[in-house]
């Protein structure tokens, strides 16, 4: 048995998103406690003059984007299991004693269409809430309706009944650049209407451990639990970002060190059109399976650099088959944009919508190829009795991207239908499939693969909490 690999510690959306408004003085004392003048983040000037205009204040721009941005506070009834309960007679000695608990939480979120009353905030703001309300800057609370989110990108849409509504507008977050001044509006530690200001520290970060598909502005503007699904807005108030997290490796309460990550405008709008039209959120694939190249490997494949994915499965049917990769290449960009680990492809398909065609730059035998791929969509789910029949009643799907990030592979059983086959066998709602003996895989569509042909013995090998074991099953 082994442990569930540990995550790195950062400033997520659990503890954004699930900041607790009545705690407000320990969160603060526990920051002051944390902070150093070591870790202080540097304050960053102003420019004299944007467009040739003399810039005296951010204070014209604040007024008209402040009221696009609100508090998204949400509830979640909880059972409480006590075991004492299970007596009925201590029920009845108890009977006040209560068995739920209500959990609050609070973070941010921004209108983006006025008329419709869209509002864009982080799906682990509102993640598993049972009731979630909108509070504006006017001071208005009402309730808002969800409408869509994905937790691999952490975008969340919900709708609020409300006229005399601000919206920001969207930016182009393709055109930022290290440097710029942005500007960070949001509720940290329950403090509404929150602005702080910094700079765009970096574009396009990914690697980041326990997080979904990557593609974040990092910034030095201080974002803190509470801040999450709020505005990252330019020095012309349109909106550049989605606030979502902050990096702090004492933990998110020891406050903000000025790196700050956001989700781009662009990726987010791309989100917000699919929920929109569908509900849901629908992802392009390029059908294979790559990993990470060795020094050795390198030399053998007769390259002059350590970096790229090595195609090591080209699945039957996938756009990657129908442009001619082949196992043995080796992927170094696609679409212009340098591509050094198996984990940068894999990240860089995720944030690509169905259809699109991109232009890979290959390595085969040594020699650069170029190819042109489309994507198709991903499998979002597969019933068990579609691969083999000792699976039948169990539904697969493709792990959190956070999990994969955080270096596991394989499916997740997200559900299996009472007295079916497979709960007979154990197999139960929540568990990883790390590996079995139909053969290799690394996500939904090459376990889909796997099965062909069915293996005689089906033993699977699952990660359930923290702890491994084998499964088979019969």
């Amino acid at each position: 048995m082994r442990p569930f690999p540990t995550l790195l510690t950062l400033a997520l959306a659990a503890a954004f998103g699930g900041f607790t408004a009545t705690a407000i003085d320990a969160h603060l004392d526990n920051r002051a406690e944390a902070a150093s003048a070591a870790l202080l983040p540097a304050t960053s000037a102003l420019p004299a003059s944007v467009a040739g205009q003399p810039v005296a204040s951010l204070a014209p721009m604040l007024e008209r984007a402040m009221p696009a941005v609100v508090s998204v506070n949400t509830k979640q009834v909880v059972r409480v299991r006590n075991p004492f309960f299970d007596d009925p007679f201590f029920r009845r000695l108890f009977p006040q004693v209560p068995q739920e608990r209500i959990n609050e939480s609070l973070g941010s979120g921004v209108i983006i269409d006025a008329a419709k009353g869209y509002v864009l905030t982080n799906h682990h703001v509102i993640e598993d809430a049972d009731d979630v309300q909108v509070t504006l800057a006017d001071g208005r609370t009402v309730k808002a309706e969800f409408l869509g989110s994905d937790r691999d990108t952490d975008i969340a849409l919900i709708r609020i009944p409300a006229d005399k509504l601000t919206a920001l507008p969207l930016g182009d977050s393709d055109q930022l650049r290290v440097g710029d001044f942005v500007v960070a509006i949001g509720n940290p530690f329950g403090f509404s209407q929150t602005v702080t200001s910094g700079i765009v520290s970096a574009v396009g970060r990914s690697g980041i451990r326990g997080l979904g598909y990557q593609n974040f502005i990092q910034t030095d503007a201080s974002i803190n639990p509470g801040n999450s699904g709020g505005a990252l807005v330019n020095l012309s108030g349109q909106l550049v970002g989605i606030n979502t997290a902050s990096f702090n490796p004492q933990g998110s309460m020891a406050g903000n060190i000025g790196l700050g990550l956001a989700i781009p405008s662009n990726l987010a709008r791309d989100v917000v059109e699919q929920l929109i039209t569908t509900g849901v959120v629908v992802r392009g694939t390029l059908g294979i399976e790559t990993q990470n190249l060795s020094a050795q490997i390198a030399r053998g494949l007769g390259l002059d650099e350590v970096r790229g994915a090595l195609v090591t499965r080209v699945l039957a049917g996938s756009g990657a088959a129908a442009a001619g990769l082949k196992a043995g290449d080796v992927i170094t960009a696609i679409n212009g944009q340098r591509v050094d680990s198996a984990q940068a492809l894999h990240n860089y398909e995720g944030l690509q919508p169905v259809g699109r065609t991109v232009e890979l730059e290959v390595r085969r035998d040594g020699k650069p190829l170029q190819l042109e791929a489309t994507l198709k969509e991903q499998p979002r789910a597969i019933a068990g009795d579609t691969l083999d029949p000792r699976l039948a009643g169990a539904t697969f799907v493709d792990l959190p991207e956070s999990a994969r990030q955080s270096g596991l592979s394989g499916v997740q059983v997200s559900e299996v239908a009472r007295g079916s086959r497979a709960a007979q066998s154990g197999l139960a709602g929540g568990d990883i499939v790390l590996a079995a003996t139909s053969g290799e895989f690394v996500d939904l569509a090459s376990w889909r693969a796997s099965f062909s042909p069915r293996p005689p013995q089906l033993v699977l090998r699952i990660l359930r909490g923290n702890t491994q074991g084998q499964l088979p099953m019969r």
